[in-house]
């Protein structure tokens, strides 16, 4: 059970097991949930003993775990202990005249993400990328969006959902309202999107629209001047109650994207407080820092009210009994596609 005193917040660790001062500050803290990177990642058996770890910190067994399994440049777990995935305009690259097609090997891409990740015991996978390109955008989104249009980004997007809840992994959504057009990387800058919001909506908005029956969702750190001038979405109450919960209708559990990028500013307590001020429920802090850690939560609330209830709903989505499937046939139908360009 979801304990009422959890924080409103995941947490990174910063390295292959976790440090006596990390398992002391995490019993302390409380977070919802955590996050895994490339830095904590070496072999099958490490990965688990490093996820039952964090979960013990916490005592519940079905804390969120997650992690960036795209695909393609975005993947956490790679050989030679785990497959290669390709990138997500590579399933809406197949050759073919039949989109379902496309569609059913996007799903079994992500149903086979969901078996290596489960059998870690991770449970969240930060997949599907649903911001939808514009020629001239910085390329941080590029080939991570499945198509270029939003009807085939949610098409292949909600395959992909498909797929990782019926391996008993959960999706995230990502980057609500939309990172597409963007001219620069919020990992190092903060955009500004000067578009009209009849634009916004009928391009961008829409696959977060037709999607918004899922789970979780990640904002993104985007400043949308004919949304909100000054500041981005992910510390914008304008945005978050106009766009994210009202245009898009989506009633998931939102968090941030990571707090510890530079599209933004001030203080990590204040970045904290700001987006839980702004409608997320929960902050994201990534890199594993102790000392931005603490600040993070000195900024964070307790995970109560609609924030709760999202959370409590999200993790009921979780299949106890994942969809059964042939994983050799599985396999030989996923490389066969992709005339074994990604094979393992």
């Amino acid at each position: 059970m979801l304990r009422e005193v959890t924080s409103a917040a995941i947490l990174g660790c910063s390295g292959l097991t976790l440090s006596r001062e990390e398992a002391a500050f995490f019993r302390d803290a409380q977070p919802w949930g955590f996050i895994l990177f490339s830095r904590n990642v070496e072999t099958p058996d490490q990965v688990r003993k490093l996820v039952d770890q964090l979960r013990a910190t916490v005592g519940r067994p079905d804390a969120p775990v997650l992690i960036d399994q795209e695909g393609g440049r975005v993947q956490r777990l790679g050989p030679p202990h785990w497959r290669r995935y390709p990138p997500g305009r590579a399933y809406g690259d197949l050759p073919s005249n039949d989109p379902l097609l496309r569609r059913e090997i996007t799903r079994l891409g992500a149903r086979l993400m969901a078996h290596d990740l489960a059998a870690l015991g991770i449970n969240v996978d930060c997949v599907p990328v649903l911001d939808v390109p514009v020629a001239g955008a910085h390329d941080v989104i590029g080939d991570r969006a499945y198509a270029k249009t939003p009807d085939g980004v949610a098409l292949l997007g909600r395959a992909a959902c498909e797929g990782l809840i019926a391996g008993g992994v959960l999706p995230v959504i990502k980057h609500i309202p939309g990172h597409g057009r963007a001219m620069a990387d919020s990992h190092h800058d903060l955009p500004l999107v000067d578009t009209r919001y009849d634009e916004l909506d009928a391009w961008d908005f829409a696959p977060f629209k037709m999607l918004s029956d899922m789970p979780m969702a990640m904002t993104a750190h985007v400043v949308y001047s004919a949304v909100d001038p000054k500041l981005p979405a992910t510390t914008s109450k304008r945005a978050m109650r106009q766009v994210v919960r009202g245009a898009i209708g989506f009633d998931g559990l939102v968090m941030s994207d990571d707090l510890s990028m530079k599209a933004l500013g001030g203080e990590f307590a204040d970045r904290a407080r700001a987006s839980l001020a702004a409608g997320c429920d929960v902050v994201l802090h990534c890199n594993g820092d102790m000392a931005e850690m603490k600040a993070v939560l000195a900024g964070t609330k307790p995970l109560s009210g609609q924030g709760l209830r999202r959370a409590k709903a999200a993790l009921g989505r979780l299949a106890k009994v994942p969809e059964p499937f042939d994983l050799d046939e599985a396999r030989a139908r996923f490389d066969a596609a992709f005339d074994g360009r990604w094979a393992a």
